[in-house]
């Protein structure tokens, strides 16, 4: 009787196995939206190098030591005028901040580069003259706008500008010259001239090398051996 009165429940066989593949459909979904992301993520950062590259590749070869130098300067100016508020020497201050091992790589580095390679010829001592002289050009933006606001289109001349001759230069532009001028006389004072050759003198030498080395013989034995000199050329020496 008891198995007469027993219900037989139907079994559904698909529901265990439905429910594992759905999880992994949805994991593949879910990875596959994270590829996607990423894919779209890198494109935008490759698209942003690209244009990145395309403005460094538009610039100077030496921008970026040009920004470098640059970024330095403004950085001494505004040091030095904190310094000045302050009351303080920069250039001690900044001795101050450099360590020793900087001071002497420094040096080193100095005692390398040979910066008066002396004289070669009269074009290289003009090319060393033109690159001093650029060096300590310090442009006055505040002229150079007001010289263009005043010229107009004429800044930039063409061959029919008319403006040759106009330029009056300023009393400080002036003084600079003079004060630079004065600076290379003062300069060209200490050089060595070559001395002239005499020819009444002496000849007491086989070459110019040996010439040398008996002036400095002379310079500093030459109070101490002028009596036995005198006997050789007399012919009286013991």
């Amino acid at each position: 009787m008891a198995s007469e009165t027993e219900v037989s429940v139907p079994v559904n066989e698909d529901e265990p196995t439905e429910s594992p593949r759905a999880q992994k459909r949805e994991e593949r979904l879910r990875k596959f939206r994270e590829l996607h992301f990423k894919r779209n993520e890198a494109r935008k950062l490759n698209h942003q190098e690209v244009v990145e590259e395309d403005k460094r590749l538009k610039l100077p070869a030496n921008w970026e030591a040009k920004k470098a130098r640059l970024e330095y300067e403004l950085m001494v100016d505004q040091k030095k005028k904190e310094c000045a508020e302050q009351g303080e020497d920069y250039d001690r201050v900044k001795l101050l901040e450099i360590s020793a091992e900087d001071a002497e790589r420094w040096e080193r580095k100095k005692r390398k580069k040979n910066p008066d390679p002396g004289f070669s010829g009269y074009a290289e001592a003009q090319l060393r003259q033109y690159q001093r002289l650029t060096k300590q050009i310090k442009p006055d933006m505040e002229s150079y706008e007001r010289q263009r606001e005043e010229c107009g289109e004429d800044f930039h001349p063409t061959s029919n500008s008319l403006i040759h001759g106009t330029h009056v230069p300023t009393k400080e532009g002036i003084d600079r010259m003079v004060e630079d001028v004065e600076k290379q006389i003062e300069k060209r004072s200490k050089y060595s001239r070559r001395r002239a050759y005499n020819d009444d003198s002496d000849i007491d030498y086989i070459n110019e090398r040996n010439a040398k080395f008996n002036k400095k013989a002379e310079r500093f034995y030459g109070k101490y051996t002028a009596e036995i000199k005198q006997n050789l050329e007399r012919g009286t020496a013991v």
